[in-house]
């Protein structure tokens, strides 16, 4: 989904980040207002665009600030042309918490947090529209409408706060419910229970939108694909949680020590097919550096040491962490590498190069062994 969309900034040190399928929407805008009202009418419609879709930045931001609040930081928000996503940084939990412990209410309060902004928003926008400009009639039919943009900012924000709290996964009250399951199953059932009832909601919305309103049947697509996307994460999470490191880290790596220079480094890495290398001095590991940094630093200083451009700053695991465990640590840093030790003496690594690899290889011989007991 990233790959798919444009920064357009950052807010509180969120990055902002626009679907490309969000640019098909304002065209469409355009094209359809401007061939019915002319270009005052198209700007007006990109203007009704442009409200709706800041307030749910808003709402987003709401999702965003609770959880940063728990523990959880937001990456970035994504705007599409059904509404807005915010992805969160699930590698850094609370330093109290521990893996698989139940976080039911901080979860509930990052899912009500969207909607309250939207309320929030819709109440201020009637207090100071009733005191200051009255004749906007904000009781008036059309609610939303290109032509009544200040009524619209009001009836925006109610329709998208009621609307996400439909108990429909993935939207917010979808999320609510399926946290509330979590507190007597497992996630990936409490997530499959939400889904199912999700999709029954976005069926109804693609049945009821074929007989009245084409964009109910577009919103109903849309929530179908993302519950299945987000039930496949939760039992892809859940497989990560239960494989451990001894069974996909690399027993047969290549070191480097910190008095080598660059070009034997390099010299090194040519016949090796790491990309990340341990530093090891006698017995223990005191750095990692990648194939990519050993070339910048001979193209920038000349040959050198390992020792001078290492990285110093690196986490270890052990051979009994989960994978899920490992991707949170990797992340956390944006790191490429994970030493895996044994009773402080180093047995493996793990990197971002080998984990697809050996998790296909892992889930195929799991296969076979599954196969072989059946038989």
């Amino acid at each position: 989904m990233r790959n798919w969309s444009i920064s357009a900034g950052r807010i509180f040190g969120i990055e902002i980040r626009i679907h490309l399928t969000f640019l098909g929407l304002l065209a469409f805008v355009w094209t359809t207002e401007s061939a019915s009202h002319g270009t005052a009418g198209a700007a007006h419609g990109l203007a009704l665009v442009g409200i709706i879709f800041g307030c749910v930045v808003l709402h987003e931001l709401g999702h965003a600030m609770v959880a940063m609040r728990a523990g959880v930081p937001a990456k970035s928000i994504i705007l599409l042309p059904i509404g807005g996503i915010t992805l969160l940084d699930d590698s850094r939990q609370l330093a109290e918490s521990k893996p698989g412990a139940l976080t039911w209410k901080r979860d509930v309060r990052i899912a009500l947090a969207g909607p309250l902004v939207n309320l929030v928003i819709a109440f201020l926008a009637i207090s100071i529209l009733s005191a200051a400009a009255p004749q906007v009639q904000l009781w008036m039919k059309p609610y939303v409408h290109s032509s009544h943009l200040l009524r619209s900012l009001v009836w925006g924000n109610l329709y998208l706060a009621l609307f996400n709290l439909l108990p429909a996964y993935p939207m917010d009250g979808g999320r609510v419910l399926r946290s509330l399951f979590s507190r007597r199953m497992d996630p990936v059932r409490a997530t499959r229970r939400a889904v199912t009832i999700g999709q029954s909601f976005s069926m109804l919305f693609m049945l009821v939108g074929m007989l009245s309103n084409p964009w109910l049947t577009l919103i109903g697509f849309f929530l179908f694909i993302a519950a299945q996307l987000e039930e496949r994460s939760a039992i892809f999470q859940s497989v990560l949680e239960k494989v451990h490191l001894e069974d996909i880290m690399l027993t047969d790596f290549a070191t480097l020590s910190p008095a080598d220079t660059l070009e034997d480094a390099l010299e090194k890495a040519v016949h090796s097919l790491q990309d990340d290398f341990p530093v090891i001095r006698g017995s223990d590991m005191v750095g990692v550096i990648s194939k990519q940094k050993i070339l910048d630093a001979l193209r920038v200083e000349g040959n050198g040491y390992v020792q001078a451009v290492m990285n110093r700053i690196f986490e270890v695991a052990t051979r009994q962490e989960s994978l899920a465990s490992a991707f949170r640590k990797l992340t956390a840093r944006n790191l490429s590498i994970i030493p895996v030790v044994d009773d402080q003496h180093l047995v493996g690594i793990v990197t971002l190069q080998n984990l697809m690899h050996s998790m296909a290889l892992l889930a195929e011989s799991r296969k076979l062994r599954k196969k072989a007991l059946n038989t």
